[in-house]
């Protein structure tokens, strides 16, 4: 018994984390069931370029617009109330496009089914914030992160399946209401598990403090905040110009195509790669320091685009996937130190604001990489490659790791409103 407490708290597995994790399973396995062959969808309902350029760059635009609205929200209405205004948008999301079997109406339920994971983020990073300790916040993170690869890596495979037997326009309705199904049994979990922090309090009793201004909450990120958001962006444009297309690249364009159903595998096999660092390195990055971790996943992001160039056949895919997995490796720390630089109870809005200036910008290369694609394939993967290398070498350079000395200060200075 003692030890099984010991395992839960090495986790961070308070009461609320595990409201939390039950909805990121239930909604995130229904949200990714056909998110990946929505491309292939849009297209085969006439989309074509112009379609399939528009699902790709809402994606990044409305997960940076969501991201503010989100962190507001989470502030205002506290994270068990935000969370379910997020799940029922999502639902709303899944019904236009069961109902409307047109590539406009998918953008349209777009827009709602895919700000789960962009507006609920910020909230879901502040109950983080608010349960557990700074000593397990990167452990909280990355459980988070860990979990929610399951439905990343299941989704895909049920979605390839159901195409696989239904055909793609059935199949890809089917789970869309497989999805909303999902959504509607994830309500009554968050309302019993997930705890009620509408009025949480500063330190010191204090009342919340009002929410700040998009831009007044910009201003206020730290240099090192700035620094590390700089970096990010340019690995966002690295990995979405090619994002939208790998699985056209996949199941269309090498010599050796791969099936949906294969595709799907390869998805799990990344999600399957990401899950298996989570844990040894939310370990070691409290202890090492962050920076080695945050920039190996930047090594890895540059480099999938590269090595998909190259790949011809399934099995070097797999090759490529297990590649594209690791670029999870310090993930989870990448957002701790976003939630360790963010003003004490502020985390949820600072966090919504980084993501909105990030996502934003990255918006454009989203939207640009699918018409670079149809130009060349060649030039999508390199042009890839060379953001990725950007940021790699100027977070190397740049980058600010908080650990000992420097931690400790950044967190008086924060608790003291600095």
């Amino acid at each position: 018994m003692a030890s099984g407490r010991r395992i839960i708290d090495f986790l961070g597995l308070r009461r609320s984390m595990v409201g939390l994790l039950a909805m990121v399973v239930l909604v995130g396995l229904g949200e990714r069931m056909p998110e990946r062959f929505l491309p292939k969808y849009v297209e085969s309902l006439g989309g074509a370029a112009l379609g399939v350029g528009l699902l790709a760059g809402l994606k990044n635009l409305l997960g940076g617009l969501y991201s503010y609205p989100g962190g507001y929200l989470a502030d205002r209405l506290g994270t068990k109330r935000a969370l379910l205004v997020f799940n029922l948008l999502t639902m709303a999301g899944f019904l236009i496009v069961i109902l409307v079997p047109t590539w406009p109406a998918v953008i349209v339920g777009a827009m709602l089914f895919l700000s789960w994971s962009a507006i609920s983020l910020p909230a879901t990073m502040s109950l983080v914030a608010s349960v557990l300790p700074n000593h397990r916040r990167t452990m909280g993170v990355s459980m988070h992160s860990l979990v929610r690869r399951f439905p990343m890596a299941l989704g895909p495979v049920a979605g390839g399946a159901f195409i696989t037997l239904y055909g793609l326009g059935p199949g890809v309705r089917l789970a869309f209401g497989v999805a909303l199904a999902m959504a509607v049994v994830a309500i009554p979990i968050q309302h019993a598990l997930i705890h009620d922090d509408r009025a949480r309090a500063r330190p010191g009793g204090l009342p919340p403090a009002p929410t700040p201004h998009p831009l007044a909450a910009a201003r206020s990120m730290s240099s090192a905040l700035r620094n590390l958001l700089l970096c990010d962006v340019l690995i966002r444009f690295c990995e979405q110009i090619p994002d939208s297309i790998v699985v056209l690249w996949c199941t269309e364009k090498i010599i050796a195509r791969v099936t949906d159903l294969q595709f799907g595998s390869l998805t799990a096999i990344e999600m399957a790669t990401a899950v298996l660092v989570y844990i040894p390195v939310a370990y070691f990055a409290d202890r090492l320091g962050k920076k080695p971790f945050v920039l190996a996943t930047f090594v890895f992001f540059a480099l999938f685009p590269l090595a998909l160039l190259f790949c011809r056949s399934f099995w070097p895919l797999v090759a490529a996937f297990v590649l594209r997995g690791l670029k999870e490796f310090g993930e989870p720390t990448r957002k701790a130190l976003i939630l360790e630089l963010a003003p004490q109870g502020r985390e949820a809005v600072t966090f919504g604001v980084y993501y909105l200036i990030r996502d934003t910008i990255t918006s454009v290369a989203a939207f640009g990489g699918a018409f670079l694609y149809w130009y060349s394939p060649t030039a999508n993967f390199l042009a890839a490659f060379a953001c990725g290398v950007l940021g790699t070498l100027w977070f190397a350079l740049r980058g600010r790791d908080l650990t000992g000395a420097a931690q400790a200060t950044d967190r008086a200075a924060r608790s003291s409103g600095g």
